[in-house]
């Protein structure tokens, strides 16, 4: 079955049902897209893990999130590194961008989809945030315990 059907007459609504479809050619349902990006994303930690390449292996990267376009031919792979410096994640990101073709074969031979999506890595550093954070919480709870305990003599 065709993606359009042509109707022989040209009404105003058979050219809204036209420009419906043909609209939903390259939009996505929203509960597939998110199953697409999961399972994208499962599927390059996987691989990262199998790579040799001395820029990646011996760090301990996480794929935090993926997002992949509408059209299925584009993803944007956001990874955080840990405990590494800035010229490390560089290298990394490197390292990730020369092992991309042999990441969208692994995607290919498992996702079984019509297009391979192109891959790009950034860099996710929401991780590094959260910690900092973190830490900013526990020294003001620690301020606070030491003035309690100042008021309390």
């Amino acid at each position: 079955m065709p993606f359009f059907h042509f109707k022989t007459c040209h009404n105003d609504a058979n050219m809204l049902y036209f420009s419906h479809r043909k609209q939903g050619v390259f939009a996505m349902a929203g509960y597939r897209r998110e199953r697409v990006n999961e399972e994208v994303g499962r599927i390059v930690n996987e691989t990262i893990m199998t790579i040799k390449d001395p820029r990646v292996s011996p760090h301990i990267i996480t794929i935090t999130h993926c997002d992949v376009s509408g059209d299925l031919k584009f993803a944007k792979i956001y990874f955080s590194v840990l405990n590494a410096t800035h010229e490390e994640i560089k290298e990394v990101k490197t390292g990730l961008y020369s092992a991309a073709g042999y990441i969208r074969k692994r995607l290919a031979e498992i996702l079984n989809m019509r297009s391979t999506p192109e891959l790009h890595f950034e860099y996710d550093d929401l991780v590094e945030k959260g910690d900092r954070v973190f830490e900013l919480l526990k020294q003001e709870e620690e301020k606070r315990k030491q003035q309690e305990q100042g008021n309390g003599q």
